[in-house]
């Protein structure tokens, strides 16, 4: 498979909307969790219980999920600005590898927050 080229500008920016998609997901599991262990306090059932501990398992998964995402975006961003101080030269119309293992990785973080954030939504709704 050949690797993709991108224009390092493109990859900044994906960078910077990636950081921010993680940063809001992280500001929505604060407060997920905080819903949670109201909805814990609140109820007594061991069938609500174990979904709250199945969720705490998720949340606590989702915030490693993140901190290696953000860990590997700085790191390729790091990469991208060595680039570009190593060669000043026509750096707007220069290409580089894109991180497709990164792009993918963000993609799948993308798609399974979005379930987990559905998933909570509506036991959120039942407990209610």
């Amino acid at each position: 498979m050949m690797s993709e080229q991108k224009y390092i500008h493109e990859l900044h920016n994906d960078h910077k909307m990636w950081l921010s998609e993680i940063t809001l997901a992280q500001d929505q599991l604060k407060s997920f969790t905080g819903r949670l262990e109201e909805i814990a306090r609140a109820n007594t059932s061991t069938d609500v219980l174990a979904h709250v501990e199945k969720f705490q398992n998720q949340f606590i998964r989702e915030h490693e999920v993140m901190d290696t995402l953000i860990h590997d975006i700085r790191k390729h961003e790091n990469e991208l600005v060595a680039n570009v101080t190593g060669n000043t030269v026509a750096v707007d119309h220069r290409k580089v590898s894109d991180n497709t293992s990164l792009r993918e990785g963000m993609e799948t973080f993308q798609k399974l927050f979005a379930e987990l954030k559905n998933e909570f939504m509506a036991f959120v709704a039942k407990t209610l």
